[in-house]
């Protein structure tokens, strides 16, 4: 149909999004925290409290606990992750009521954002872990539908027989489900002194250390070598963060289903503990 000066323009119909999906984007939490969030009703969009499902569009009003949120568009945020070597004694959560040492108080300040953790580990645990800036990667990194691999070194205390092995890899029944590793390799030691590789494609709650469990021995440690494409590394030392290169963080993206993405320039490594080396992974390293 031809325009005429008496036609009205077209109407522009703004872009929707899922409103868990924009708070993660935001960096105020993955997207699963977003969604427990607007369950419970600390979330309003132009003045109504929200509801589990709701989409919203840019030009929205968007408070959480009654205090306005900025909403970017995927455009406008730049991608930033971030690769931190955990030391035993430090907990993955933001606020310790016992005054603990979190991972966080390590890591670089964000101006109107904050990092989300890309999985997390125990207290006694130590090695990789990733944080970013965005809430849909984490989500989808941590999700179980893309088998996304953690490899962990293990010390075991106690005789492993080729038995217990393979059922460790065949599966075993634990109070949660059943699980299994997906690869297991011994890298050396001996006696009480063993060291294991092995790797997982969920992040159940002290999953690799109740697999071994299940077989009668005790893991004496137990550190993260690989999420992922992103293997731990001499450029990170114990206490030690480092931003993610864009090759990496492109990998990273495309594990999940995302189209890479710009990423904000690079601050300084903080420093902070003594140096330990990192153990070699299963998996091939980029060269």
């Amino acid at each position: 149909m031809k325009k005429t000066e008496n036609t009205p323009p077209a109407t522009q119909v703004e872009k929707t999004e899922k409103l868990q999906k924009v708070l993660a984007r935001s960096g105020l939490g993955s997207r699963r925290e977003m969604e427990a969030v607007i369950e419970a009703g600390l979330v309003s969009v132009n003045g109504k409290t929200a509801t589990l499902g709701d989409r919203i569009q840019a030009s929205d009003r968007v408070m959480v606990r009654g205090r306005p949120v900025a909403t970017p568009s995927e455009e406008d945020l730049p991608r930033r992750i971030i690769m931190y070597n955990k030391p035993e004694g430090e907990l993955v959560t933001r606020k310790d009521p016992e005054g603990r040492r979190t991972v966080f108080d390590h890591l670089p300040r964000l101006k109107g954002e904050r990092w989300v953790a890309i999985g997390r580990l125990d207290i006694n645990t130590s090695g990789l872990l990733l944080f970013t800036n965005d809430g849909e990667l984490a989500n989808r990194l941590m999700h179980p539908s893309h088998q996304i691999e953690r490899e962990y070194a293990v010390r075991v205390m106690g005789e492993v027989t080729d038995e217990m092995l393979q059922a460790m890899q065949q599966g075993v029944m634990l109070e949660d489900g059943l699980a299994s590793f997906s690869a297991i390799q011994r890298v050396g030691g001996e006696g009480i002194n063993t060291w294991y590789h092995v790797v997982i494609t969920e992040g159940r709650n002290r999953e690799v250390r109740r697999l071994w469990e299940s077989q009668g021995v005790t893991v004496s440690r137990l550190k993260r070598v690989r999420y992922g494409s992103i293997f731990l590394d001499k450029r990170t030392k114990v206490g030690e963060w480092i931003e993610l290169t864009q090759a990496e963080a492109d990998e990273l993206s495309a594990l999940a289903g995302m189209e890479s993405k710009s990423s904000a320039p690079a601050p300084a490594p903080r420093k902070g503990f003594k140096t330990r080396k990192p153990v070699h992974a299963i998996g091939r390293r980029r060269k």
